[in-house]
């Protein structure tokens, strides 16, 4: 075949297309599980001697690249809720709103870069100016980065990746969503209940979606013990941006004011220490 023949011959079509870590794959190359499943399959004991020796290096790699490339974020937002709204329903215009304004207010969005709710964040945050973060994961279906974020990883792990979603921002807003979202919420719900992460601002968009769930939780969950009276305080329901944008700006500054009163205090015992052990070397 000449060279103007191949020339004119059309791209192949690009078919279906799985992110795995560093790689791509298309068409004939897709595995029929990802690697989340074969961790997890409990059937494979056989191979576990051999495989998850370096299954773990490769855990260990997904979390230094995700360090490695966060760490110089600037304060930054999570934002989570469905891959199967529609451009045009009200989570998505929410969300939208709700990232240009988080940028407003200097924050970068995190989301997980899929379609849906996640793309609005990541396209509001990006038109606004700021920075767009999206956190991939391998997928037994398609999904793929969507076209607003600015930066961007593709994790093979769900564990390794939601530990990012929760290292690098300051808060996490919640709009309506399915599984994945309900996951994110309770993580991280847990994670300020149980005191390992502090300060951290949990938001429910969408009153209407939410509802049902926070009656559930204060008329059984509350009322049966299961949880404390408190606990229901980590929610803040609102259908404001402005006001969701103003909770996390507020958490944030108690949170410095209490670190520095930390560190005042620190200084001060410390100088007073000093002041004890020069008057003990007088004394002698």
């Amino acid at each position: 075949m000449s060279q103007s023949n191949r020339r004119q011959q059309p791209a192949p079509d690009r078919g279906r297309e799985r992110h795995r870590g560093a790689v791509t794959l298309r068409r004939g190359a897709i595995p029929s599980s990802t690697a989340d499943q074969r961790l997890l399959d409990s059937r494979g004991r056989g191979d576990w001697k051999t495989k998850d020796a370096w299954r773990a290096l490769r855990i260990l790699s997904e979390f230094v690249e995700g360090f490695d490339t966060l760490a110089d974020l600037p304060p930054a937002v999570s934002v989570f809720g469905s891959a199967r709204s529609m451009p045009e329903s009200p989570e998505c215009r929410l969300a939208e709103e709700l990232g240009a304004a988080l940028a407003r207010a200097g924050y970068a969005v995190i989301t997980g870069g899929g379609p849906g709710v996640m793309e609005a964040a990541n396209r509001g945050a990006s038109e606004a100016g700021g920075l767009s973060v999206g956190l991939g994961i391998e997928l037994p279906f398609e999904q793929g980065l969507n076209d607003w974020v600015d930066l961007a990883i593709d994790f093979r792990y769900f564990f390794a990746r939601k530990t990012m979603f929760v290292k690098y921002a300051q808060a996490f807003v919640v709009l309506p969503g399915g599984f994945g979202t309900m996951d994110e919420l309770f993580e991280a719900l847990t994670l300020v209940q149980t005191g390992k992460v502090t300060r951290f601002p949990v938001v429910l968009m969408g009153v209407d979606y939410w509802r049902g769930l926070l009656d559930w939780l204060r008329d059984s969950m509350a009322a049966e013990g299961k949880i404390g009276p408190s606990d229901l305080e980590l929610i803040c329901l609102t259908d404001d941006v402005n006001a969701a944008v103003r909770h996390i700006v507020e958490a944030e500054a108690v949170l410095s004011a209490e670190q520095e009163a930390i560190r005042e205090e620190s200084v001060a015992r410390a100088e007073a220490d000093q002041r004890a052990a020069a008057d003990e070397g007088g004394k002698g």
